[in-house]
């Protein structure tokens, strides 16, 4: 999906957490490392917090980690630390945002990171501000913080339960203390994390790419409505009184998540090649060629061209240093980047019928300019499948997405957007598909909201804001 490197409302990764409780590993460099394996969840900012037990010192800044960090890491050599990359979903992109966010209350410090966006964050907010709190960002996750410092709940472990169970919505947290490391899952299961082990500690991580980065090794998911608490004693486990219908995001298997993961027990790439098998059944295509657009087009075009027979064949590179928030001022030029990111292979495509595979569809922009690229490379036809069903609804789980209008399969039949996007052919994975390719079981207890608007929680707040 490339409507990302244009400056139109589209789809974005939502941000990547990662946490280290160690006795004698260099925290700071393990945190790094495991934020850097999670940048394709985010690349606006990241931040880094780290504590010997009495005190903490934190790093953040803009850009991708080689830029927020260029001025300086964190200079303790401590026990624990917590890091965050981010894509703004709830609040701007300002320094401000950027997490993780540190605050000193009776029980201490605490320093957090959060995945996901909360339903219910203005009305929590209005409640916190009223009742005295200051906020020093626009980020739904503050509010979180606030909860926890104005808690009277004993422990901190109690603090952190009873706060929770005042919000709605998506959060995968880590949070780290003065001697303890806390990861949390939202009760629905939004958005992934996991739990590894090192030789002398654990780690915290959204995606199991991370604990490969640092070489922990892979322990289990955190579960829904599941805290985790690492301490010197060990790992011990408490969860939410709140429970809800299991809702983990589908498009972590379809898009976000990096290929090599594996969430939830299910691996990504698989879900996606399983994805390709099932487009190429759903969609016969009389063609010559499959075509990725890379890099998430990759695992479900292989798997077309396996059920199918066509060859697989590279016929769009990626331009690797082409940053992804590449935005430019004018219509002309933010068209021109996309021919600078991906640059066709004109002798894979010249006088061939083209299957073009990507994983959705969102405003149709991007789509029309790959296929006309493809065109002017020689194709004859170009027919386009998506290894997700048409995008309807927007969504208010940690992903920044088009208000509906915008979203041209909600406004546009089938046939209007082959039309719009200039393809020979356009067929996308039926929903029953999707679900079925997420193996072991897991399509059943996925969020399908973007697709039938079936929101698991109440999204009333939402729609007021977007003013619906």
């Amino acid at each position: 999906m490339y409507d990302e490197i244009i400056n139109e409302p589209q789809w974005h990764e939502e941000c990547g957490i990662f946490g280290i409780w160690s006795k004698t590993a260099s925290v700071t460099d393990v945190c790094y490392l495991g934020l850097f394996a999670l940048q394709h969840r985010g690349q606006e900012s990241a931040g880094i917090a780290v504590t010997d037990g009495m005190h903490v010192d934190i790093a953040k800044g803009m850009g991708l980690m080689t830029e927020a960090f260029r001025p300086r890491l964190p200079g303790i050599t401590g026990h624990c630390a917590v890091g965050h990359v981010r894509y703004s979903t709830v609040g701007g992109s300002v320094l401000a945002n950027v997490q993780p966010f540190l605050a000193s209350f009776s029980g201490g410090f605490i320093s957090l990171a959060h995945n996901g966006s909360l339903t219910n964050a203005q009305e929590t907010r209005r409640r916190l501000e009223n009742a005295g709190c200051i906020f020093q960002s626009s980020s739904d996750s503050e509010s979180i913080l606030n909860l926890i410092a104005v808690s009277q709940a004993p422990t901190v472990e109690e603090k952190i339960l009873s706060s929770l169970e005042q919000i709605e919505g998506a959060y995968s947290l880590v949070i780290m203390t003065g001697d303890r490391l806390t990861g949390v899952r939202d009760p629905h299961a939004f958005r992934p994390l996991c739990l590894g082990r090192l030789e002398d500690g654990y780690v915290l991580a959204s995606e199991t790419c991370a604990l490969d980065a640092v070489n922990a090794t892979f322990v289990r998911d955190v579960l829904p409505g599941e805290m985790v608490v690492v301490d010197r004693t060990g790992v011990h486990s408490y969860f939410l009184q709140k429970k809800a219908r299991r809702s983990s995001c589908v498009f972590e298997y379809i898009y976000f998540a990096r290929p090599d993961s594996v969430i939830d027990g299910v691996s990504v790439w698989q879900s996606r090649y399983l994805m390709g098998r099932r487009l190429a059944r759903e969609y016969p295509a009389a063609a010559d060629v499959v075509v990725p657009v890379p890099d998430t087009g990759i695992a479900a075009a292989i798997g077309f061209s396996a059920e199918s027979g066509l060859p697989f064949v590279e016929g769009l590179i990626k331009n690797r240093y082409v940053g992804r928030t590449f935005i430019l001022p004018d219509q002309t030029k933010r068209k021109a980047t996309v021919e600078m990111k991906l640059n066709p292979v004109q002798a894979n495509l010249a006088g061939k019928r083209v299957v073009l595979i990507d994983d959705s569809i969102v405003r149709g922009t991007t789509s029309a300019r790959l296929i006309a690229l493809l065109r002017r490379a020689g194709a004859t036809e170009v027919h386009m499948c998506v290894s997700s069903p048409p995008i309807t609804h927007p969504c208010y789980y940690g992903i920044d997405t088009s208000i509906r209008r915008e979203l041209i399969a909600a406004v546009s039949t089938e046939e209007e957007i082959c039309r719009k996007i200039g393809t020979d052919g356009l067929h996308y994975l039926s929903l029953q598909g999707l679900l079925e390719s997420v193996g072991d079981g897991m399509g059943e207890r996925m969020c399908t909201s973007c697709f039938r608007g079936d929101y698991p929680t109440d999204v009333s707040e939402c729609l007021a804001e977007a003013g619906i």
